[in-house]
């Protein structure tokens, strides 16, 4: 309990160094000046002296100015995306934070001394030996540390460390993967991948927890006990799907030399009425996952454009069949060949794959004349 109230006290003057901050610059930007990083630091120094922020010194300095360092990341992310500079999606200008966020963080660095013990414990500054459970052993010295309070109250600890790429030995075999909601993947080999449903089989366990927090009073040490019960819900929920997705791209990228997909719009499936079925399959991070660990094993990764017909395309013949409703589920070509919409998908995703990839290495893509 000591080590929480510690942490708790770091997690707070962190936030109020945040907020002291994010209010000059909003305050100088109204006035029509700049504020200087140096400036907010020199403030930082001034305010630990005065008598309402005397307690700022009571955790580690680092933590306080790694606090503005966040800031000024997220104010360069902003302009960065305002410009057109950075890359992704638009990044909205900085908030305050709040007590009564869901998560809570804090980061030290190599300033900050902080040490793995021989007894594998973590000491922090002006904390303490933290006891860990570790996942894995660590590749390298960590150049930092952040550590973490999720909704669900648990905590993390969460290394910046230097790692080295894991290349693969050669494989022989390539795959198209085509994702989708009855059945997880089809790849173009024939092995397919069922769709758990985490969330769908851990929906009723849910309602019910959320139906309790609803009946119990706002503000209440009752609602703040069930409201983290429904966090661990759903934090269960998460990290079963992490883990299984994670399972199930280092198997795919274990076995196959390339691996391509198609480049699905998940946000704006994600609007429909399938909303939850996408949401539950995690798609997105199921193809981050592939293209990360291609990045590190050697192996080759590519997306196919979205507007990509294939599964109207045959595959045998290339000829084009039309749309066909999600309720089509095998069709026939004018060919002859009789096609599962899934498998034949994945078989024209590798193909366009292969295209592009010898394309971007400047190989010839049209038939010879």
């Amino acid at each position: 309990m000591g080590q929480q109230r510690s942490l708790a006290k770091a997690f707070g003057c962190a936030r109020v160094v945040f907020n002291d901050a994010l209010a000059a610059r909003q305050e100088a930007f109204r006035a029509g000046c700049k504020i200087s990083d140096s400036e907010l630091s020199k403030r930082l120094t001034k305010a630990k002296r005065a008598p309402e922020r005397v307690w700022l010194g009571e955790v580690s300095s680092v933590v306080l100015q790694q606090a503005l360092a966040d800031l000024n990341a997220a104010y360069r992310n902003f302009f960065g995306s305002v410009t057109g500079k950075r890359k992704g999606a638009k990044v909205a200008p900085p908030r305050f934070r709040s007590r009564k966020d869901n998560r809570q963080s804090i980061r030290f660095t190599k300033n900050a001394r902080f040490a793995v013990t021989s007894g594998r414990k973590l000491w922090l500054p002006k904390i303490g030996d933290v006891a860990v459970r570790w996942s894995r052993e660590l590749p390298s010295d960590p150049s930092s540390v952040t550590i973490i309070k999720d909704a669900a109250g648990r905590y993390f600890a969460s290394f910046v460390v230097q790692v080295h790429d894991q290349l693969l030995p050669v494989s022989d075999s390539e795959v198209g993967i085509d994702l989708g909601l009855t059945t997880f993947a089809v790849l173009s080999n024939g092995k397919t991948i069922e769709n758990p449903r985490f969330l769908r089989r851990a929906e009723r366990k849910l309602r019910m927890a959320q139906q309790a927090l609803s009946r119990k009073e706002k503000g209440s040490k009752n609602r703040a006990k069930v409201r983290v019960k429904v966090a661990k819900a759903h934090a269960k929920v998460a990290d079963t799907r992490r883990d299984w997705a994670h399972k199930h791209s280092t198997q795919t990228i274990r076995d196959n030399q390339a691996v391509f997909v198609e480049d699905l719009c998940v946000k704006g499936l994600a609007r429909t009425r399938l909303a939850k079925s996408v949401h539950d399959g995690g798609w997105g991070m199921f193809t981050r996952m592939l293209q990360e660990k291609a990045a590190r094993c050697g192996r080759t990764f590519g997306k196919v454009d979205r507007w990509f017909p294939s599964t109207q395309m045959c595959s045998f013949c290339g000829a084009l069949g039309g749309k066909k409703p999600l309720s089509v589920r095998a069709w026939t070509c004018a060919c002859g060949t009789v096609h599962d919409r899934d498998l034949n998908a994945a078989k024209n995703i590798l193909a366009a794959g292969r295209a592009e990839s010898l394309n971007a290495c400047g190989g010839t893509v049209s038939p010879a004349a």
